[in-house]
C-alpha cells in the first residue's frame, strides 16, 4: 500500500508593503516557526498550528512603521492560500469540523466548512483598541481573511469572557481544533459532496 501523498505546500507574497514567505504541512509533526515583527499575531498563528496539527513556517517582514494592517491581512493571505493549495482536490478529507475551546473564563465555538465557498462570520466582542501591538480590529479580520483566501465557511464565535486576550486566544484555538477535524483523511478517496467536487 502506498504511503498518502504529502499535504503540503509553500508560498511567497511580495508587495510594495509587505514580504511574506511560508511553508504549510497539514499533517505536521509540531515544527512551528513564526516570526511577523507583531508580537500577539505570533503568539495566535502559534496556537493555531499547535492546536490544528499544522507544521508552519512563516516569516513577515511589512511597513510596522505604518501600522500592523498590512502585516497581519498578508500573513492570513498567505496561509489561507497555503491551506487551500495544500488541500488540493480535497478528495477524501472530513470536510466539517467544528469545536468549543475554553481559556480561562473565556469560550469560543467555531464550525468549519472546507466547501471551496469563502464565508465567514466572525464575532469575538473584543473591547481593548490592542492587544501587544496587534489591532484588536485584525484579530477578526485575520480569520476572515483566512476564511477568504482557503475557500471555506467559517464560523466564530466568542460565547463570554472578560479577558480579551483569553477571547482572542480561544478563539483561534476553537477555529484550529475545528480545522484539524476537517482536514482530517477518512480513509475514503471519494470527494466529500453531492456535487462530486469541491
Amino acid at each position: 500500500m502506498n504511503a498518502p501523498a504529502v499535504r503540503r505546500a509553500e508560498r511567497r507574497r511580495e508587495t510594495r508593503e509587505t514580504r511574506v514567505a511560508a511553508s504549510l504541512t497539514l499533517d505536521g509533526r509540531g515544527e512551528i516557526e513564526i516570526e511577523t515583527g507583531v508580537g500577539f499575531l505570533d503568539h495566535l498563528l502559534t496556537a493555531l498550528a499547535v492546536h490544528a496539527g499544522f507544521d508552519l513556517r512563516l516569516h513577515a517582514k511589512g511597513d510596522l512603521e505604518i501600522d500592523d494592517h498590512h502585516t497581519a491581512e498578508d500573513c492570513a493571505i498567505v496561509l489561507g492560500e497555503l491551506l487551500r493549495e495544500a488541500l488540493g482536490n480535497r478528495r477524501g478529507i472530513a470536510r466539517f469540523g467544528h469545536a468549543f475551546a475554553p481559556m480561562d473564563e473565556a469560550l469560543a465555538r467555531a464550525a468549519v466548512d472546507l466547501s471551496g465557498r469563502p464565508h465567514a462570520t466572525i464575532a469575538l466582542g473584543l473591547r481593548r483598541e490592542r492587544l501587544g501591538t496587534l489591532s484588536c480590529e485584525n484579530v477578526p479580520h485575520v480569520l476572515a481573511t483566512l476564511a477568504q483566501r482557503a475557500a471555506m465557511a467559517l464560523h466564530v464565535d466568542v460565547l463570554r469572557g472578560d479577558n480579551d486576550h483569553h477571547r482572542a486566544e480561544a478563539a483561534f484555538k476553537a477555529t484550529a481544533l475545528a480545522l484539524r477535524q476537517a482536514v482530517a483523511r477518512t480513509g475514503s478517496d471519494r470527494i466529500p459532496s453531492t456535487k462530486g467536487v469541491l
